[in-house]
């Protein structure tokens, strides 16, 4: 996802405030910071375009979800069912509040399937936690239905969709609670940074006092705050916002610069016998950063993968990823962790070594995915155009 792509006086501009300033806290220091406050004008930016009534900034997508999670009382031996196709963030996190990390089937969208979802529930069952992989959206009109039926929370984590839409609504502002990740490959990048999204004044509240060591923010004496909550350090650096907030002013830029290339790639393999393409359930949605297809059989994909990257067409062939699929997680999978977990922690954790995950095998191994970059040409896009025909059909005519 290449935010970082894109950077320039803009930029530059936000970090020069912060750093003429030299406030680099993103709380207090009113007289000393020349009334720059980036964290809170990207919060309301934020607020503004998607509609929402809280934004809280964190240090990280990941310690997003912690503080989601931790803000919604989600703790020792609650599931929280998740896809079997996500980044490894996803699953520790809910582990790291002593949760269990259930992990289910995804479909042709390559997000949850809400067939498997509905299946996976059990009265231990707290959270849905739908992750929008590579730009694009799970199918929020079930996973919200079963939510309802079941009286369980939905946490979107949407790290990965930043800007992306559901029918007319973003992505992270749909469920109980939103998450997005601002790291250096992300569609808007801070550096290092992320956002909680919630409508919910409680949670909201939780999460400005965690993110910040339990600090209720009230008045402007920081040493003489209560602290309501246990909480921990994740907030963000001025610096860090300053970055977003710069980065988020070309959002519309970002976007429409991504869907024009995708556009392109995907009129150019749509005739092509034995090509068929990731289900976009809002097509224009699709935050678009990712072109992702499918082959008939698990070995046509991956002889696409490699004739790709020999051609210098970047790609992902995500069932052998390391990151991104369980089939690699076997730090997950052997329970290592540098501090023991609670026996009774790990006595609920299933076994995921022998869990069957046979269906999402089936989508992943024929999947080749092409990040979309917002440097190419229109003379650039074309060219790969052409050459992925060429690659995919020379593949699939043998």
């Amino acid at each position: 996802m290449p935010g970082y792509e894109l950077w320039g006086d803009n930029e530059k501009k936000h970090l020069n405030d912060v750093i003429e300033s030299g406030i680099l806290m993103r709380y207090n220091f009113e007289s000393l910071r020349n009334n720059h406050w980036k964290a809170k004008e990207f919060e309301q930016a934020i607020q503004k375009r998607m509609k929402v009534e809280h934004v809280q900034l964190t240090s990280s997508g990941t310690t997003a979800l912690l503080t989601a999670l931790n803000a919604a009382g989600i703790g020792a031996g609650d599931e929280v069912i998740l896809p079997t196709f996500t980044f490894v963030a996803s699953f520790e996190a809910v582990l790291s509040v002593g949760a269990i990390p259930i992990l289910v089937d995804i479909d042709d969208t390559l997000t949850l399937d809400p067939k498997s979802v509905e299946q996976a529930i059990t009265p231990r069952t707290k959270v849905i936690m739908p992750v929008h992989m590579c730009g694009a959206m799970a199918d929020l009109t079930a996973l919200k239905e079963i939510a309802k039926k079941h009286n369980i929370l939905l946490i979107e984590d949407a790290c990965q969709s930043f800007g992306a839409t559901y029918k007319g609504k973003y992505l992270g502002t749909i469920g109980d609670l939103g998450c997005f990740s601002f790291d250096f490959v992300k569609t808007v990048t801070c550096g290092e940074g992320g956002a909680v999204l919630t409508n919910n004044k409680k949670y909201y509240i939780h999460t400005d006092q965690y993110t910040d060591h339990g600090h209720d923010h009230i008045g402007n004496n920081r040493g003489a705050e209560n602290h309501p909550n246990l909480g921990l350090n994740y907030r963000i650096s001025e610096l860090h916002a300053a970055v977003g907030l710069a980065q988020f002013e070309r959002l519309d830029e970002i976007l429409s610069i991504q869907r024009e290339n995708k556009k392109i790639l995907k009129n150019a393999l749509k005739e092509i016998e034995g090509v068929s393409f990731r289900k976009i359930l809002d097509e224009e949605g699709d935050n678009a950063s990712f072109f992702s297809i499918f082959l008939t059989t698990e070995e046509l994909a991956r002889k696409a993968s490699l004739a790709l990257s020999a051609k210098g067409i970047g790609n992902a062939y995500w069932f052998d990823n390391n990151w991104h699929y369980i089939k690699k997680w076997d730090h997950l999978k052997l329970v290592k962790t540098l501090a023991p977990l609670y026996k009774e922690h790990k006595e609920l954790l299933p076994n995921y070594a022998s869990a069957d995950y046979s269906k999402s095998d089936a989508v992943i191994s024929r999947t080749v995915t092409i990040p979309i970059s917002l440097l190419w040409t229109h003379e650039e896009v074309q060219k790969k155009s052409n050459i992925i025909k060429e690659v995919l059909s020379e593949i699939l005519n043998k």
